[in-house]
């Protein structure tokens, strides 16, 4: 018999989480009482983000048979580069 090739695939419930840790954070520096554990927040965020992005190298080790870090940081920039315009926009805009 083959080897069983376990997949993640989207989990809708690991992006709620995800939202609930930038909620806390959130919370915390609004300083709203009942979210003043802001540093759970942002734990929760990065144990969530590595465990998603540990599974895409994984997956793609298992399909292709290698890790493109290139590859891997060109699609983190395209994600997160819009984001990264908007607030630094907002920002100077405000000065």
């Amino acid at each position: 018999m083959g080897q069983v090739r376990f997949t993640l695939g989207y989990r809708p419930a690991l992006d709620g989480l995800r939202g609930v840790a930038i909620v806390v954070v959130v919370g915390y520096h609004l300083e709203w009482p009942a979210l003043s554990g802001g540093f759970a927040g942002v734990d929760l965020f990065f144990v969530l983000s590595g465990f998603l992005i540990t599974r895409l190298a994984v997956d793609e080790l298992q399909t292709t048979g290698r890790f493109d870090l290139g590859a891997f940081y060109r699609r983190r920039v395209d994600r997160l580069a819009p984001a990264l315009v908007a607030v630094a926009l907002t920002c100077a805009a405000t000065l």
